[in-house]
């Protein structure tokens, strides 16, 4: 059973959604991966929307870039939690993507992300916090993960003042 629906708009977004899935699968959370288009296929994006709350996802995940209106669409349609991702584009540099994503009305809110793939990871990390709520396994490995990062800074420190000292 998924937990997590990452909703891409265009099959041009899937390099930069990877670093998500990544994440997921780093902690074992079921995820399902769809290509439609909050603009170009708005029926297929409904039904997966309705398809994926059925199944028994908890959270939604839409990256998109220009207009960007997907995670917008998502959230408009569930009232379960939905984190948007903006996607870069050779045109505005992604600015049009994040303030569509950003920029939502009252009672249609977005958990907006970075631009790109930091965004990405951001997400699925967001997407497990949520999730971990819930599931006492899932809090530990986000747990550990946080003190992994946190022991990578002290060791750079070190090696940063061995270098300093001569070393």
């Amino acid at each position: 059973m998924s937990r997590v629906a990452i909703f891409i708009g265009s099959d041009s977004d899937q390099e930069v959604i990877q670093e998500a899935v990544r994440v997921l699968e780093d902690f074992g959370i079921p995820y399902t991966l769809e290509v439609t288009s909050a603009h170009r296929s708005p029926g297929r994006t409904l039904r997966l929307i309705r398809k994926a709350e059925k199944q028994g996802v908890a959270v939604f995940i839409a990256a998109a870039g220009k207009a960007a209106h997907l995670a917008g669409v998502v959230a408009a349609h569930t009232v379960r939690p939905v984190i948007g991702v903006p996607v870069e584009n050779a045109a505005l540099g992604g600015l049009d993507a994040l303030l569509s994503t950003v920029q939502m009305p009252k009672g249609v809110p977005v958990a907006t992300m970075a631009l790109g793939k930091t965004g990405a990871a951001n997400a699925a990390l967001l997407a497990a916090q949520v999730l971990a709520l819930s599931d006492p396994a899932l809090r530990d490995k986000l747990e550990k993960y946080k003190k992994k990062m946190e022991d990578k800074v002290e060791e750079a420190s070190r090696k940063l003042r061995g270098t300093q000292d001569g070393g």
